[in-house]
């Protein structure tokens, strides 16, 4: 019966994609992408109708925090798995774990019950993320997918800006359940768009496994780092006993976790793939990016508001410089890749520009009319954007197709603790200055103090884009390869 099924595996993988078959399977992942990225944007405008309605407003920062805890924590887990099984029943189990939540989220008769389906909503959602840039990896030789890059790039900036007029829309004029349910029809037609073409993907590793315990205490290490990130300077003091425990428990499974990998037969994620030079660097440097890219999005806003004086709708709409220039510089980069041998140079002058516009607005925080601030992070967006494609085309073109699915695991995986670390840092700086927390009501005084304050929550961000621009430079240049690998269907 096994033989039969592989059989039927090779006869599927030897039929080539036509490329209507590979769009329809790049347009269907992005699109299940683009739910699991709308439901980190969607819920914030809606919170407090959601609390007049559920009731138990304590519990209301559970509705974002549970969503990132499961879906930073199951990325990696979901790269293993469809190197193991095959990306099609992967993505179809991601596919239906976010729908279930969503289903859980939108009938939901009390906070609790929604927690737990916000959850549920985020064990699937970590798998998208990762699995569309899987597949794209699987279709397309490494020497043209930068240019799809800039299509996830894309996805993300479309969720950051409909994310919010949605989730205000339906909790105005509509229902809060209506964020969750129109994740239904949307789901269902992703699955249909993909599931014929994508039988046709390989499965690069079938007679392998799962390491259960490995796959544990990497969730359970994950989940006590981001609550620690998450509590410290809001919920607890960053030096409470709380908030030390949850550090201390998360280095010691953190621990458990490195021994698991040196001493497991088949660990979950491959030895081979993290002594990579390329794989380390590379990924290293987009935590960094993203730990400054997305913590500046979270306080740029405050600061429009109370420096700059801006409503809370205008700083919103004054954002969408920052984001789109993050998609220009990214579709550029991925254009761009294919013409350079040394394709690395592409990332590290965008970087480099970014740095500099950053330290002019870190300097002129106090007294920058909106005019100068919108150009200046619209160049930040255009420089750190070029970063994207390269870093990411870079670690999925070291590594053995069998391991593609680990590698982006791996890589989104850092790139959303790197948000959170990103938020945390910045929050404290803002902490430690005085400073409103984001999201809290901010007044338009113009304080010099305030300012200043400011210039140092933006100078940190330079800081992590030096470290970025760092890191990046000492990651090895290996040629791309300009044509599609043979399929390999068992090891």
């Amino acid at each position: 019966m096994d033989q039969a099924v592989d059989k039927q595996a090779v006869a599927a993988a030897s039929a080539p994609l036509t490329e209507s078959e590979k769009n329809a399977i790049i347009g269907g992942v992005l699109l299940s992408m683009l739910l699991a990225a709308l439901d980190q944007t969607i819920v914030a405008p809606a919170m407090p109708t959601i609390a007049r309605a559920l009731g138990h407003a304590e519990y209301l920062p559970w509705i974002v925090t549970g969503y990132l805890l499961t879906a930073t924590a199951m990325a990696p887990l979901y790269g293993k798995i469809s190197d193991v099984y095959g990306r099609r029943p992967t993505v179809y189990g991601a596919i239906l774990i976010f729908l279930a939540g969503s289903l859980v989220s939108a009938m939901a008769p009390n906070m609790f019950v929604l927690v737990i389906g916000r959850a549920i909503q985020g064990a699937g959602g970590g798998g998208l993320f990762a699995l569309a840039q899987t597949v794209i990896g699987d279709l397309v030789p490494p020497r043209e997918r930068a240019r799809y890059a800039a299509w996830i790039s894309g996805t993300w900036a479309v969720a950051s800006i409909a994310g919010p007029l949605l989730g205000g829309t339906f909790a105005e004029h509509l229902h809060w359940s209506l964020i969750f349910w129109i994740n239904i029809p949307l789901g269902i037609v992703a699955m249909a768009i993909i599931n014929k073409p994508l039988r046709k993907l390989p499965v690069a590793a079938r007679q392998h496994r799962i390491d259960g315990l490995g796959a544990l205490l990497l969730v359970a290490a994950t989940a006590l780092l981001l609550l620690a990130l998450n509590w410290g300077g809001s919920e607890y003091p960053w030096l409470s006993t709380a908030i030390l425990g949850l550090v201390a428990g998360s280095l010691i499974l953190w621990g458990a976790f490195a021994l698991r990998l040196l001493r497991a037969t088949e660990p979950l994620i491959s030895l081979e793939v993290l002594s990579n030079p390329i794989v380390l660097a590379g990924t290293l440097s987009m935590f960094l990016l993203q730990a400054a890219n997305i913590g500046l999005s979270v306080y740029l806003p405050v600061y429009l508001q109370s420096v700059i004086g801006l409503s809370a709708s205008e700083s919103g709409t004054a954002l969408l410089g920052l984001m789109l220039g993050t998609v220009a510089g990214a579709t550029f980069s991925g254009r761009t890749i294919p013409r350079f041998v040394h394709y690395k140079r592409i990332a590290m002058v965008g970087l480099g520009f970014a740095v500099l516009c950053l330290g002019v607005l870190s300097l002129v925080a106090g007294h920058a009319s909106l005019l100068v601030v919108e150009i200046l992070t619209t160049c930040v967006g255009l420089g750190s954007g070029t970063t994207f494609p390269v870093a990411t085309v870079s670690v999925q073109n070291a590594v053995d197709p069998r391991h593609l699915g680990v590698a982006t695991g791996v890589l989104t995986f850092l790139r959303s603790l790197g948000s959170a670390l990103g938020v945390a840092i910045l929050g404290a700086v803002a902490l430690g200055n005085g400073l409103p927390l984001a999201g809290e009501g901010a007044q338009a005084t113009g304080a010099g103090a305030e300012a200043a304050a400011f210039g140092l929550i933006f100078l940190a961000a330079v800081v992590m884009l030096i470290m970025a621009l760092l890191t990046l430079s000492l990651m090895p240049e290996k040629p791309l390869r300009g044509h599609p690998e043979a399929p390999v269907l068992a090891d």
